[in-house]
């Protein structure tokens, strides 16, 4: 049994790394309107946002987990987190916090510290292409927006009915909205069981099953995942499109070598200066699908608003950068090993689509 495991890990995870081809590309989809809270600094802090003239959030032209350990200053020290913001938010025109969480706010409902989108799993070079969720088994997945499930059970990616699978019991969700023009897919891994059939409806919240431990992997938890474009479109960090908790924002940074190639893999800190709390993150470790717009390398979401000290060490040398993390919308940076540090966003001619990084 051992050696079988071992032999559907390595089949999965040689999948992951092979081109997907997809089915012609549906017709184009409205995004939604966006939810602009009311309120979106703490107290103490002086954030000001200002929120975009758009009502739309427009973009600008310009897996099978393992568990793994990791530092307890990479998340809170208690299950209690603020409610989240109102999904659709947009307060920039390059937000799209179009989804709510897959895991309700009384539990567990953040990822895992090591298997963030675009990190390596531990000792393999392959990449994670979603978000794992720690949360209890037996929980409730819940929809993370409306749409129509389109896949339920196991096969996800063998393309068969095989308990094998390594997304074990999953489920897919073709939502009623899109991203310039083009569908957007949620994936939802592992579950013990499945409450929805092919074709359902779901609403945000509807319950598609529990939080369970089938397929590739070693300990109960949820495997979620963003695609766009198609049902085995561009693969996206799902932090970048869940909404925060209230009073909190998201980090996004392009970084980048010499001859302008990403930095993979370099260890970040993030330290919170109100209390010198570190928030790690990590550079994406190989040719990740980014977000059209920032084309990141690195993504951290969860960060309290206020301000921060960048911290990390690149080519033996140790850097620092202050940043100011606004709440509910996407911060912003850039690292260059000969240009230095920039907060300013992308040029609009940077973008032509979804295309790896960079």
């Amino acid at each position: 049994m051992k050696f079988a495991r071992i032999f559907f890990l390595l089949i999965f995870f040689l999948a992951a790394c092979q081109p997907i081809s997809a089915p012609p590309t549906p017709a184009p989809l409205p995004s939604p309107s966006p939810v602009l809270p009311d309120l979106l600094s703490i107290p103490g802090e002086a954030l000001q946002i200002t929120p975009a003239p758009h009502t739309t959030p427009q973009a600008l032209l310009n897996e099978a987990p393992l568990r793994p350990s990791f530092s307890a200053s990479a998340e809170p020290s208690t299950l209690w987190r603020p409610p989240l913001y109102e999904a659709p938010l947009a307060i920039s025109p390059y937000d799209h916090f179009y989804f709510t969480r897959p895991i309700a706010v009384n539990t567990v409902n953040w990822p895992l510290g090591d298997y963030r989108y675009g990190y390596y799993f531990p000792g393999l070079e392959v990449v994670h292409i979603g978000v794992d969720i720690d949360a209890q088994r037996g929980s409730p997945v819940l929809a993370a927006g409306p749409g129509r499930v389109i896949f339920t059970g196991y096969g996800l990616q063998l393309g068969r009915d095989d308990p094998a699978d390594p997304y074990g019991q999953a489920v897919m969700i073709e939502h009623d909205f899109g991203y310039r023009g083009q569908a957007l897919y949620t994936v939802y891994g592992h579950m013990d069981r499945v409450d929805v059939i092919r074709g359902q409806r779901a609403e945000t919240g509807t319950q598609l099953g529990l939080v369970g431990n089938t397929g590739a992997t070693t300990g109960p938890h949820l495997h979620f995942e963003v695609r766009v474009g198609s049902r085995y479109g561009s693969f996206q960090n799902p932090e970048l499109w869940v909404t925060p908790p209230l009073g909190m924002g998201v980090l996004a940074g392009r970084m980048q070598e010499e001859d302008d190639d990403p930095i993979t893999s370099l260890d970040v800190e993030l330290i919170y200066q109100p209390t010198n709390k570190i928030y790690p993150a990590r550079t994406y470790a190989g040719r990740t699908y980014s977000e059209p717009f920032f084309r990141e390398n690195l993504a951290r979401g969860d960060l309290p608003a206020g301000n921060y000290t960048l911290h990390f060490v690149y080519d033996s040398q140790e850097y620092f950068y202050p940043l100011t993390i606004q709440p509910g919308t996407v911060n912003y940076f850039t690292f260059h090993a000969t240009k230095g540090f920039s907060t300013g966003l992308p040029t609009i001619s940077n973008i032509s689509g979804l295309t790896p990084a960079p």
